[in-house]
C-alpha cells in the first residue's frame, strides 16, 4: 500500500478553544501522535492535505514529518463538527509495517439481490464496516459482497465473508446482510361504541312492530262487537208492569 506523506507542525502551547479556532481559521487542523511506546505529539496539519489523505481512504497509511522527525501513522479517529461538516481535530496513531493491527473495513454490496428484483423482498445492510487483523500494507480498501443470489429470507453472515488477506475478527453468526418481507400494513376496523350497538335492538322493540304483528292487530279491530251498553237503547226498553 502506497504511503503519503504529509507534512506537521509542533503546536506548542496554543491551545483553548479561541487558540484552536485561530489555527483551524488558518487551514491547520490540531492533531496528536501516538503510539509504540513513543511519547505523545501535539501537532497541526494542513487541512487541505488531510481531506487528500481521507478520500483516498480511511485506512490509508501516512508518513507524517514534523521537527526531524517521522512516523508511519494512520488516521485513528477524525472529528467533524456535527453541522458544518468541517474537520476539527485528527488523531494519528503510530504503527509498525511489521505488526499485524486493527481496523475497520468499509463493506460494499455488489450486485441486486434476486430477493429484491424478482420477489419483492426489502434488503437490510446490518453491518456497514467489519474490524479486521492484517498487516498496514494488507489492509483491503473496502470488503465486497456479492449479493445476487440472496433470495426472500436469505441471510449472509460473516462466517460467509471472506478477505484475502485480512482476518475478519466479528462474531461468526453476526448477520451482514439480509433479504426481508415487507411487513403488511394492518388496517384497523373502527369499533361502534358500547352503547351504539345496545340501543338499536330496544328501539325496534319499543318503537316498531313487525308487519304481520300490524295486520292482526287490525283484522281484530273489524271484527270485535261494540260491548253491550248496562243501560240499553231507549227503545228496547219496556215499560214495567203496570205502568203506562
Amino acid at each position: 500500500m502506497e504511503q503519503i506523506i504529509v507534512e506537521a507542525q509542533i503546536r506548542g502551547t496554543i491551545g483553548g478553544k479561541k487558540g484552536l479556532a485561530v489555527l483551524r481559521q488558518g487551514g491547520s487542523i490540531p492533531a496528536v501522535i501516538y503510539g509504540t511506546g513513543k511519547p505523545v505529539e501535539h501537532v497541526t496539519v494542513g487541512e487541505k492535505e488531510i481531506l487528500s489523505v481521507l478520500k483516498k481512504g480511511a485506512n490509508s497509511l501516512v508518513k507524517i514529518k514534523y521537527s526531524n522527525n517521522e512516523d508511519t501513522v494512520i488516521l485513528k479517529e477524525v472529528q467533524k463538527h456535527v453541522v458544518t461538516g468541517k474537520l476539527l481535530h485528527i488523531d494519528f496513531q503510530r504503527i509498525s509495517l511489521t505488526d499485524k493491527i486493527k481496523v475497520k473495513v468499509r463493506v460494499k454490496l455488489v450486485g441486486e439481490a434476486y430477493g429484491v428484483k424478482v420477489e419483492a423482498g426489502i434488503l437490510e445492510h446490518n453491518m456497514r464496516e467489519l474490524n479486521v487483523l492484517c498487516l498496514p500494507t494488507d489492509i483491503p480498501k473496502e470488503i465486497e459482497i456479492n449479493i445476487t443470489e440472496l433470495h426472500l429470507n436469505g441471510v449472509i453472515r460473516v462466517k460467509e465473508v471472506k478477505s484475502d488477506k485480512a482476518e475478519i475478527i466479528e462474531d461468526a453468526e453476526h448477520i451482514v446482510v439480509s433479504v426481508v418481507a415487507p411487513k403488511e400494513e394492518k388496517v384497523e376496523t373502527p369499533v361502534a361504541a358500547a352503547g351504539a350497538t345496545a340501543a338499536e335492538p330496544e328501539v325496534i322493540a319499543k318503537g316498531k312492530k313487525e308487519e304481520g304483528e300490524e295486520g292482526a292487530e287490525a283484522a281484530a279491530g273489524k271484527g270485535a262487537k261494540p260491548a253491550a251498553d248496562s243501560g240499553g237503547k231507549p227503545e228496547d226498553k219496556k215499560p214495567a208492569a203496570g205502568k203506562k
